[in-house]
Order: structure tokens, then sequence, then C-alpha cells
């Protein structure tokens, strides 16, 4: 069967982001463009590709099973472009990573990584931890939690309990449990992670005042400012400990998950990604603490 390849191209970016408009902005065409290419693919093929609701599209049961195949045969084709256009060998490999692994664990060993591998050209997308890996395109993607993200294979990678911290000026303030109770506590969008401190510590929760931040990074920074007290991921913040930008306010830690290496079910494992697996696996054994 002869499929249309603006018909294909038309579904992969409607696809992507379950929206008409969006694909035609990308495209560079009318919406009506985008839904007709795709209407006249859906005939061709006898089978409804989308489900159009008020508020953008959903992908069928068929449609999820095309997508992922159409993604990796547009993505094989552009990354032999490139290869054909640079001349040399080079294989794309596109990550989504939580914003606190990506800036204080994979960062400052990328470069271990090119030296290693100088034919994968590794594409960084940061995210808040929310991640749709069905729409989003990437080949796999570093989150943190608890492993259990429906359709999608998980591979652990860190185990990091939250610990608290705060400005190493607060030492002395926070040695008495009464100095708990007068100090704002940072809070992240978990809003369980401070109840079951306090439950691990043995103490009464006391009323929340601090403010809420979005990622690790922004409560560690905050609570370097002297803003507050924030529970962080230990392994990953203790250089701001060596460096004296932090300090331990508490011994508790509490398990709330772990970082995982996640990628779609359906999604197949291009050389790229085994090849990074095997490095980020190697590497994450090597700086283990003790």
């Amino acid at each position: 069967m002869n499929l249309p390849l603006h018909g294909l191209k038309a579904f992969e970016s409607a696809a992507r982001h379950l929206s008409f408009a969006r694909a035609a902005e990308e495209l560079c065409v009318t919406p009506a463009a985008v839904s007709q290419q795709v209407r006249q693919l859906e005939e061709r093929l006898g089978v409804a590709l989308f489900r159009r609701l008020p508020r953008g599209l959903a992908l069928t049961d068929e449609g999820h099973r095309l997508w992922p195949v159409v993604l990796r045969c547009f993505g094989e084709l552009q990354d032999e472009v490139a290869r054909l256009k640079d001349g040399a060998p080079k294989h794309v490999l596109t990550l989504g990573v939580v914003s606190s692994f990506a800036v204080l664990w994979l960062m400052p060993r990328l470069a271990d990584f090119h030296a290693r591998h100088p034919d994968i050209e590794l594409r960084l997308l940061g995210h808040h931890n929310r991640v749709d890996l069905a729409t989003e395109g990437w080949d796999a993607a570093i989150r943190f939690g608890m492993g259990a993200w429906h359709g999608t294979e998980v591979t652990p990678l860190m185990r990091t309990p939250l610990r608290p911290m705060a400005h190493p000026d607060w030492q002395a303030r926070l040695s008495d449990p009464a100095g708990w109770a007068e100090v704002p506590l940072l809070r992240s969008y978990r809003v369980e992670e401070w109840p079951r401190w306090h439950e691990a510590v043995g103490w009464t929760m006391p009323k929340v005042t601090g403010p809420v931040l979005d990622t690790s990074l922004g409560l560690a920074e905050a609570a370097a400012q002297g803003l507050g007290v924030a529970l962080l991921p230990e392994r990953l913040f203790q250089p701001w400990v060596d460096q004296g930008r932090l300090s331990w306010a508490h011994p508790t830690v509490i398990e709330t998950g772990h970082y995982w290496l996640c990628r779609w079910h359906s999604k197949p494992v291009s050389p790229a990604l085994a090849q990074f697996k095997s490095w980020l696996m190697t590497a994450l054994s090597d700086s283990a603490p003790g």
C-alpha cells in the first residue's frame, strides 16, 4: 500500500501535539489542510486514527500503534539526511531529563559521554517530572518517582532519600526541636513530603508557611538564600553541602521515590539509546557513594 507522505507527516505532527492547529503551525499550512490530509490517510487505511474532541484530539488504539512507527521512520530519515550533510556518522538521541538530575549529576559527566560516543548527538529537554512518553516523541526520559507509570518500561537509576537542608547559619537554630516550629518549610508540589517527614521524626506537623516551588533546584536555591528548610535528594545535593552552600538540618530521611530511565513500551530501543543506557549505568555505579 502506497501511503501519502504529506498525510503521514500531518498525522505524526498532530499525534505529537494532539492538535490540528498546532500541527498546522509547525508545518506552515492551515488547520483545515492538516485535517484533510489526516482524513485522507484514515480513508486509505480504513481506520480512524484520532477521536475528535471538543478541545483537541485523542489517539485511537490504531493511532497509538501507528504513531511510534511513523515517528521512528521520520526520525531515521532525518538522522540519515543529517549524516549525509555532515559527511560523518551521527545518531540523534532525544532525552527528557528532570532538571535536578540533569544539572547536578548528568551535566558534569557529559564530556565523558561525548568523548566515548562522538557519533551520538545528545538532545536534552528539561521537564518538571510531568511526562507523557506516548506523545512527547522522546527516545526516553529520566524522571523521579515510584516507577509505576502506565505503558512505560523503567530501569532504576539512583536511590536518593529526601533529607532536610538549610542555610549553614541555621544549624544552631535547628538543633532544638522547638526551633523547627518557627522556620518556614519550603514545599514542592508533592504535598505529602513534609507530613511524612514529621511522622518519621515523631513530631507534630506544624502549620506550613513557606513558599511552593516546582523543582528541587528551586527549593535548594531558596534554602541557600535563607528562605527556609527544604527536603532535597540527599545524594544529588551533597556537593552543595561540601561547598558550604547548604547544611544538613536533621539526620532523618524519607523515601519518596527513585530516579528512573523510562521508555515508552512500544517505541523500539535505538542503538544510540542502548549505548547511552550502558554508559549511564556504568557512570552511576562508578559514582555511587562508598
